[in-house]
């Protein structure tokens, strides 16, 4: 079965306006996310995620309500414009909790992509798993960065 949407989270031992900048400023999105990144920062902006092993992802930002909201799309194959049928919406919202920032991160849309079920549900699970990895390494980045410990 395709799932529509998946879900992650993590807890940030860093204010929110901090763990904004992180997650929405280029120099930092390419740090902890991608190997480099492109990003206007405003509504129907363009995103450019680029890694060095899997190509580069356009994308365009669809809401930005600082410190407290994002969402873009980003598309599949590496190098498409996000259109319908190729694209998915990633939303981040951010939430102080104690000193800290839960961030959860939920994409949605994998049912609507082009393709069989079983490429989309490779492609949720793929991403399920990239989520974790990278949201890990976000938890990491924001740690160095502000010198916080790093808890899950």
């Amino acid at each position: 079965m395709v799932p529509d949407r998946i879900e992650s989270e993590v807890l940030i031992e860093a204010p929110v306006d901090v763990v904004w900048s992180i997650v929405t400023e280029a120099e930092h999105v390419g740090k902890w996310f991608s190997d480099s990144a492109e990003i206007e920062l405003e509504p129907g902006g363009k995103a450019v995620l680029t890694w060095d092993e899997h190509g580069s992802f356009p994308g365009r930002i669809e809401r930005v309500e600082p410190p407290r909201f994002i969402s873009f799309r980003w598309a599949r194959p590496a190098g498409a414009e996000p259109t319908e049928g190729n694209s998915t919406l990633v939303e981040f919202t951010l939430s102080a909790e104690g000193e800290g920032t839960r961030l959860q991160v939920v994409e949605s849309g994998f049912r609507e992509l082009d393709g069989t079920d079983e490429e989309k549900a490779e492609y949720a699970e793929g991403n399920t798993r990239g989520w974790a990895k990278e949201l890990g390494e976000l938890r990491e980045y924001v740690s160095e960065h502000v010198g916080a410990p790093a808890r899950r």
